[in-house]
């Protein structure tokens, strides 16, 4: 057992405690140590158990999922596998447990609960096997009040892990003013686990005249949609889902829709989404590869290729192409990211000119769009 990822489960329904943990004891490298009904029995298995994994339901009583991870991640961090329904208010909350710090998580359905789990016993202990190498950091202060406002104090008195704190905010990447930007450039982002903060503090630091972003973020359907509103309200750029047979336009970024496969193409002197149905590529749809691969053959040197964090290689070899067709890439350092395999994956590709820290990211794709300015103007 020493040998073994531990998992504590946290879920106020029986049956789905019942069924996670049936789950997870079937697998030869993990064990669920404990199951917790609501976070103060959660406290005492987690402070005796010290586990390596936490899955968390988002709706307990006595303290909601979100005020408990919070105090979690200031207190204890932990790597959290956040167990949400599949709904618009649960793909908001999603999101928020994301910032606060879980790495991951799996939707549930909202019927045929036992069956709907069963099915996605697969996906559930991969994600836990990722999240027991990812890099948890601490949350330096209180964030704002979650909706129930509860002031329980369930986590109080724990200790364990220790983890860094978050890094400074960036300086803005804003390009000089006085340095027209190269409107053809298209900045392309991949990223899986950790993926929705890394793309969320890049997307943050652009102009509002920045270049046409297009993103392909491993994400399932009915999760994208929330995504890429909560980052069109809070970047200067416009974030929206991408359509199918809409132009590519500067100041705006377009986020590959969940369960679908996201690709450009040139109709005449413009570009445009391809949103279609096709089959997954490496286990994946959206797909990274995918994305990747036609802006290779569409863009060729217009192309600003980022990999950002995530579990696996999708993407790698695209990005290669990439490299191959005059794109200059940049990939996100193992120190900042969350899972290092993306990144990894690519620079052994041979893919990457770059290996930045994210907070560095921004600023180093501004610089290039400003340069590549300069030479059109000249």
């Amino acid at each position: 057992m020493t040998n073994k990822i531990k998992v504590v489960v946290v879920d106020d329904s029986a049956l789905v405690r019942s069924l996670l943990t049936e789950i997870i004891n079937k697998q030869p490298d993990m064990v669920c140590v404990g199951a917790a009904s609501d976070p103060l029995m959660a406290r005492e298995i987690i402070r005796e158990r010290d586990p390596d994994v936490i899955t968390l339901d988002v709706e307990m009583p006595k303290m909601d999922g979100l005020e408990f991870l919070s105090r979690l991640m200031r207190l204890r961090p932990t790597p959290v596998v956040m167990v949400s329904t599949l709904t618009e208010q649960g793909a908001e909350t999603t999101l928020r447990a994301l910032e606060l710090g879980a790495v991951d998580f799996v939707a549930k359905p909202r019927i045929g609960v036992a069956s709907g789990l069963q099915q996605l016993a697969d996906d559930i202990v991969e994600k836990i096997r990722i999240a027991a190498r990812a890099r948890v950091r601490r949350l330096s202060a209180a964030p704002a009040p979650t909706p129930t406002g509860s002031s329980s104090p369930a986590l109080r008195g724990i200790t364990g892990h220790t983890a860094s704190s978050p890094p400074a905010a960036p300086a803005p990447a804003t390009a000089p003013s006085a340095v027209r930007l190269s409107t053809e450039k298209v900045i392309c982002i991949g990223a899986s686990t950790g993926g929705t903060e890394a793309i969320k503090e890049i997307l943050m630091e652009f102009p509002p005249d920045a270049p046409a972003v297009v993103i392909t973020q491993h994400m399932p359907p009915g999760f994208t949609a929330s995504f890429a509103a909560r980052l069109d309200s809070l970047c200067r750029i416009r974030v929206a889902e991408a359509r199918d047979g809409e132009r590519i336009l500067p100041g705006h970024a377009y986020i590959a829709p969940g369960g679908k496969q996201f690709s450009i193409a040139r109709s005449g002197a413009n570009y445009v989404a391809v949103v279609d149905d096709s089959p997954p590529v490496n286990r994946h749809k959206p797909s990274v590869e995918v994305l990747f691969r036609s802006c290779a053959r569409v863009l060729g040197p217009n192309a600003i290729g980022v990999m950002l964090t995530g579990m696996g290689a999708d993407g790698a070899e695209a990005m290669k192409e990439m490299r191959d067709a005059g794109a200059y890439n940049i990939a996100q350092d193992e120190a900042s990211c969350v899972v290092f395999g993306m990144p990894k994956m690519a620079i052994q590709a041979g893919a990457v000119h770059e290996v930045l820290p994210l907070k560095q990211i921004a600023r180093a794709i501004m610089e290039r769009v400003a340069a590549a300015g300069v030479r059109h103007r000249i």
